[in-house]
């Protein structure tokens, strides 16, 4: 591979890079071509881009976007897969099913809303990420429900209590 192949290839990959948040750096070695190849097609049908990764090429990369963590670079070591998500819990979900039929492919490590997350063991607090999407949500729910708790009450008995509330205020004013 010629330099001019190199540099193209570091380009692509910083475009991965920039256009996805998150990434999980995998290892398939043990995966055969049929498993290799429903691999690729889960992680297609999840909108999961899968890109095997020469390690240099890839810590390249990452410098040039800033996400060079020594953690991550620690654990470019051997095969590496990486799979780019939007989501930053679907590839580990889909890790997990996939492994209902395999033990591959192994997790080395993920950059997941913006923390770095080391070996395999990782998986299930992987697969319990909320997204930013998922949090406000909560979030949003949290507040809401005392304000439909009050609402609820002020409206129970065809509105008796807040007629009650208005004549108590008038009292109060008098």
């Amino acid at each position: 591979m010629n330099k001019e192949e190199k540099a193209q290839i570091i380009e692509h990959l910083t475009g991965k890079l920039q256009e996805y948040p998150h990434f999980y750096l995998t290892d398939t070695t043990g995966l055969n071509a049929e498993r290799t190849s429903a691999l690729r097609r889960a992680c297609f049908e999840k909108e999961i881009a899968l890109v095997v990764v020469k390690n240099t090429l890839f810590v390249k990369a990452l410098e040039k976007v800033e996400k060079a963590d020594e953690q991550i670079v620690g654990i470019l070591k051997g095969t590496t897969a990486v799979m780019f998500t939007q989501t930053g819990n679907a590839p580990a979900k889909l890790i997990k099913e996939f492994r209902k039929k395999s033990d591959m492919p192994l997790l080395k490590g993920a950059y997941v809303e913006e923390c770095v997350y080391v070996g395999d063991n990782m998986l299930e607090s992987l697969i319990n990420v909320k997204s930013r999407d998922e949090l406000l949500g909560d979030i949003i729910a949290l507040l809401q429900s005392p304000a439909k708790n009050v609402i609820s009450a002020l409206q129970a008995n065809g509105g008796q209590k807040i007629a009650g509330l208005v004549k108590a205020l008038e009292e109060r004013g008098a």
